[in-house]
């Protein structure tokens, strides 16, 4: 019997090889991934990740978790909130972007963050371990985004939140086919950038791929949150999403319902 398939970006591929095929994608681009996200987004990536990092709500002497965290811009805004009582794990199954991010913060003095090589979809953590957990533009390169956001819901404290910002999809009818030209320059900017097209051509593609805003709501839903809502970032381009690990009255992660998988 064939194995099921899965997309990475626009191609179907067996769900046991996307894995490899985002990490060599990220390998690819490590060095030039802050310079590339200014570029692609006009600078607007930094403003975006401010505005996510408020919504965890994340207070001084809490633990958060930045899933798919990359070099590290939203550890950097974390550990600010958080302060020297709290804890930042800094979390990325790519080992290259991990370095990149370790090596950088560690050299401007943020010493104190803990940084860990994991998967999304099999969280490194104890079941109720986290106040907060954020991911930034990462859950588009999950191949099983339903047992990753499980995963992150298992992993949070009753009343702790997740916070999913990510591209989305453009709710203005006349600014939408903009917004495509203009994310249609990315692969030749990067190919002007970096010397190759192919990692932007998926980051497109991803993009075009990822489930929409109700979607995904939906999907935080079923995976055991409460109290889901999003918010749209310039019509559309980027949404944020929220939710809550519920309190004992409600669906806990105790729940044989949302157990992990063996």
């Amino acid at each position: 019997m064939s194995e099921e398939q899965t997309h990475f970006g626009f191609q179907k591929v067996p769900k046991s090889e996307k894995a490899d095929r985002v990490a060599d994608v990220f390998r690819q681009v490590a060095g030039q991934y802050d310079i590339m996200n200014d570029v692609m987004s006009l600078g607007s990536h930094r403003l975006m990740k401010r505005m996510a990092v408020e919504m965890t709500r994340a207070r001084p002497g809490d633990t958060v978790l930045d899933l798919a965290g990359g070099t590290g811009d939203l550890s950097i805004l974390l550990s600010k909130r958080v302060g020297p009582s709290g804890q930042v794990l800094l979390c990325d199954i790519n080992a290259d972007m991990l370095r990149v991010g370790r090596d950088r913060l560690i050299d401007a003095g943020h010493a104190s963050l803990m940084f860990v090589q994991g998967d999304a979809e099999q969280l490194p953590l104890p079941n109720q371990s986290l106040d907060a957990a954020i991911i930034g533009f990462g859950l588009r390169n999950v191949t099983d985004k339903e047992k990753a956001l499980r995963a992150m819901r298992l992993s949070l404290k009753p009343g702790g939140r997740l916070v999913v910002l990510e591209f989305s999809k453009m709710t203005h009818p006349v600014l939408a086919p903009l917004y495509q030209n203009f994310s249609g320059l990315w692969p030749k900017v990067g190919e002007w950038i970096t010397g190759d097209a192919r990692p932007y051509q998926y980051l497109v593609e991803s993009i075009a791929m990822h489930p929409d805003q109700e979607t995904l709501k939906a999907m935080l839903q079923t995976a055991g949150f409460v109290g889901v809502g999003y918010d749209n970032l310039l019509g559309g381009v980027a949404a944020i999403h929220y939710g809550e690990a519920p309190f004992q009255d409600e669906k806990t992660a105790t729940d044989p319902a949302f157990e992990s998988e063996p």
